[in-house]
């Protein structure tokens, strides 16, 4: 489905992504792990369209998205759930929600994807005429998410979904994130809680410095020990 071929991407002079290569198939989900400034978000600027690439190749159904807009790459299916939100505050839930849905393809399927994401997060149903700022950092992340969903995407990607929420919401963040797993949306999760992010996941990439340090099944990776005393503080 994604296939990323030695990419590099720079800011200014600095080489952030250095020869990354990684894969993500068709209906299952992978974590992409690594320490504040490894390059995560960088890597999914790359991939959505957001930061012009120095070389290499991201391919998504065999479409080459590195020619393409953000909007052009979203009518692919290629969608992000953003670090931060990126809600529009004095607008209600219902009109967040919506905006996901602006593409020509989505939008004809609205309705019955309002319908199935407010029966996944329940809470967003009873509040869909409150702003979004008024709501709960939880129950925005869950905006955010349905936002995202309401795109209809074919792999939804995920950048730190748990940041800033407290032990309890993360864990109902990630229970909703295994969800979407389970309806069959391919997922590409980056996330600083390496041991959750690994546990959902089919196989993971640890990314350190913008180079690739360490690949395999996810359950592997949560056995080894340098991961361990890296990440997990065992």
């Amino acid at each position: 489905m994604l296939e990323i071929k030695d990419l590099y991407v720079n800011y200014g002079n600095l080489q952030i992504i250095q020869g990354v290569s990684m894969t993500v198939k068709d209906g299952e989900m992978i974590s992409l792990v690594g320490s504040n400034g490894a390059g995560k978000t960088t890597l999914l600027k790359a991939i959505s369209g957001l930061k012009k690439i120095n070389s290499g190749s991201i391919v998504f159904d065999g479409v080459d998205l590195t020619k393409l807009n953000p909007s052009k790459i979203a009518e692919h299916g290629v969608v992000q759930v953003p670090e931060g939100r990126k809600l529009f505050p004095d607008m209600s839930v219902q009109e967040n929600l919506e905006l996901g849905s602006y593409l020509k393809g989505p939008k004809q399927k609205r309705k019955d994807t309002l319908e199935y994401v407010y029966n996944m997060m329940p809470d967003l149903k009873v509040k869909a005429k409150q702003s979004a700022g008024s709501l709960s950092g939880g129950q925005q992340q869950m905006v955010a998410i349905g936002r995202g969903l309401m795109c209809c995407p074919k792999l939804l990607i995920f950048d730190e979904p748990s940041i800033g929420l407290s032990p309890l919401l993360t864990d109902i963040m990630f229970d909703i994130i295994e969800k979407v797993k389970k309806d069959g949306v391919t997922i590409m999760l980056v996330e600083q809680n390496v041991q959750n992010a690994l546990k959902l996941a089919d196989r993971g990439y640890v990314l350190e410095q913008g180079i690739i340090s360490m690949e395999g099944k996810a359950s592997d990776l949560l056995q080894d020990e340098n991961l361990k005393k890296a990440y997990l503080g065992m």
